[in-house]
């Protein structure tokens, strides 16, 4: 797993793949899609997917592959070696979601939330291994969301494919449970090795799990905020934690739209600026701006 070219620019996101098996480009196969990171403040989300041939799930479950979230980080380490080593049957590829991008998409104008940021990428990997060659027939997906309008999704998107999506898919399905590590295994190692962009000095690294109630996380953030400019792009800025933090201490800034909004008690800059007030009712706008006067004498 080349991580080169995503620490280059950790800004915008990145797809990363293996080689698609020879196996898998002429047997049928299933494919599942987890994702590590959903939840932390801190860092990217990873989705992942793993697939073989049908004829070889037993041999993937052979592998004694299970829920990353039940692994140690050593365990999935050796567990993600013997999936990569098993290129002969199993290929799988990871779409890495920078915090950066995660934020901005879901504070823009038109909101991107993160349940259909989830969909559009696991809707893109399944994609991908279509388009590289990949025979899949079956897919097998961790629910974001409720699973049925998920599913039904899926397979109005992907109609030549059986589609299944189930809670907990992780632990039912030895296929998403390789997703799973596949993603945890990416995402641990971008954490660890995070190359800050902006120049912050030296940075304290101990910033925990990266999970909003992570004592370690809350202090890290606390620690690190710019009264101006924020948090650097490794923080995820639209998450309420980051959010109540810069409500609390950054310095507030006023909006050209906001004026209405302001506190009334409180005088405005374009005040300044204003005509003064007068006494005689006020002309609307229309007659002012066309220079209309009323006529007096025909």
């Amino acid at each position: 797993m080349d991580l080169e070219r995503f620490e280059r620019d950790n800004s915008e996101n990145c797809l990363l793949s293996s080689p698609v098996p020879e196996l898998c480009t002429r047997e049928d196969c299933c494919l599942g899609i987890d994702e590590a990171g959903r939840g932390p403040v801190l860092g990217p989300m990873v989705y992942g997917i793993c697939y073989c041939p049908v004829s070889r799930k037993k041999d993937l479950e052979d592998l004694k592959v299970a829920d990353s979230k039940t692994l140690s980080e050593a365990e999935r380490e050796r567990l993600f070696q013997k999936l990569n080593g098993a290129s002969d049957f199993i290929g799988w590829a990871l779409h890495i979601l920078s915090p950066n991008i995660i934020s901005t998409s879901m504070q823009q104008r038109a909101k991107y939330n993160l349940n259909a940021l989830s969909h559009d990428t696991a809707i893109g990997l399944i994609q991908h291994a279509l388009d590289n060659g990949a025979q899949v027939t079956e897919v097998f997906v961790d629910t974001v969301g409720p699973a049925e309008k998920y599913q039904e999704k899926l397979k109005q998107r992907f109609p030549g494919l059986e589609v299944t999506v189930k809670p907990k898919a992780d632990s039912l399905f030895p296929v998403v449970s390789a997703a799973s590590i596949c993603a945890k295994v990416a995402r641990d190692r971008v954490v660890k090795g995070w190359k800050f962009l902006e120049d912050l000095g030296d940075m304290d690294a101990e910033y925990g799990s990266g999970y909003p109630n992570d004592p370690k996380t809350k202090e890290w953030l606390s620690q690190h905020l710019d009264p101006v400019f924020g948090y650097p792009q490794f923080v995820r800025f639209s998450w309420s934690t980051a959010q109540t933090i810069l409500d609390n201490k950054a310095v507030p800034v006023l909006w050209g739209d906001d004026e209405e909004e302001a506190d009334k008690s409180s005088q405005s800059l374009l005040s300044f600026f204003s005509a003064p007030k007068e006494s005689k009712p006020q002309r609307h706008r229309f007659f002012l701006e066309r220079h209309l006067e009323p006529v007096t004498d025909l």
